[in-house]
């Protein structure tokens, strides 16, 4: 895989102006972008550059972070706060993204899209209302592991850390979900799943390999 030096700047700007090219699988309205990274990577960062890059092309964006969509503690909980392989399987509800972040955007939906359902705070429904996403606009969600889960992105976006950044970028209190990063990459293999792999190593100095073929 051969990377090119990029600015975050420039990679938003470059990614803004590769959407407006593409269409929707499913011939929708919407737009629907994945930036995937684990919390060392900060996906949320490079994940607001791309959507004020968008808006500034004068689309409508809705970002959403997989953490508003967080289980209830009883559920992430039940094999003890430290489990790997829960935090890997099941922290993160699935099955709520899908039902009120993308069947909205699908062909045909509402548009009306639940920006988060649960605070991990407080530990209860955040009760959210609904927001609209018009008719051209762009979904931006953020967040780790999310692909290989048949969420469907027109257009996918990786940060990849090698071993040794994920370790030294992952604060002491969150190493115990490495072995869930370690198994993402061997059972999933996401830079075979997205559209554009990023390297984040040195998050100073960016590279990448560019969607289908466009670089620098």
């Amino acid at each position: 895989m051969r990377f090119e030096p990029i600015t975050w700047e420039r990679l938003a700007g470059t990614l803004a102006a590769h959407a407006d090219g593409l269409e929707p699988a499913d011939g929708g309205p919407w737009l629907r972008i994945g930036v995937d990274g684990a919390p060392a990577a900060r996906p949320e960062e490079p994940a607001e550059r791309l959507a004020d890059a968008l808006r500034a092309r004068g689309r409508p964006v809705l970002t959403v972070s997989t953490g508003g969509f967080l289980r209830p503690a009883s559920l992430r909980y039940e094999y003890g706060k430290e489990d790997p392989d829960s935090y890997a399987d099941g922290w993160f509800d699935t099955g709520a993204l899908r039902r009120e972040v993308f069947r909205p955007l699908e062909a045909g939906g509402s548009g009306h899209v639940l920006p988060d359902l649960w605070d991990p705070v407080t530990d209860r429904a955040t009760r959210s209302p609904y927001l609209r996403l018009p008719e051209g606009g762009v979904l931006v969600l953020h967040g780790p592991l999310l692909l290989g889960q048949w969420f469907p992105f027109d257009l996918a976006i990786h940060l990849s850390l090698s071993p040794g950044a994920l370790r030294r970028r992952t604060r002491e209190d969150e190493r115990w979900t490495l072995p869930a990063f370690a198994r993402y990459e061997d059972e999933v293999g996401p830079a075979g799943h997205a559209d554009v792999v990023v390297r984040a190593d040195d998050p100073r100095h960016p590279a990448w390999t560019g969607p289908g073929g466009l670089g620098g």
